[in-house]
């Protein structure tokens, strides 16, 4: 087996967990084979009206070759 991996950055105004939620349905919607999610970074971006929390993470999914297993 092959993995590959990409990062993303997921956003929310409420919580670190809902920006790991955000990347991470945001990978599930658009890539086949997920096979583990690690959180790399946490930030916070200040606003003038309200705090943006991101988390960067790396998703890590199983190349295939394109032969039935």
């Amino acid at each position: 087996m092959v993995f590959k991996k990409v990062t993303l950055i997921g956003r929310s105004n409420e919580n670190f967990e809902g920006a790991v939620e955000d990347a991470i349905d945001r990978a599930e919607a658009t890539l086949e084979d997920l096979k583990w999610v690690t959180v790399v970074d946490q930030a916070v971006e200040l606003d003038q009206t309200e705090r943006e929390y991101q988390a960067e993470v790396e998703v890590a999914f199983e190349l295939h070759d394109g032969v039935d297993e």
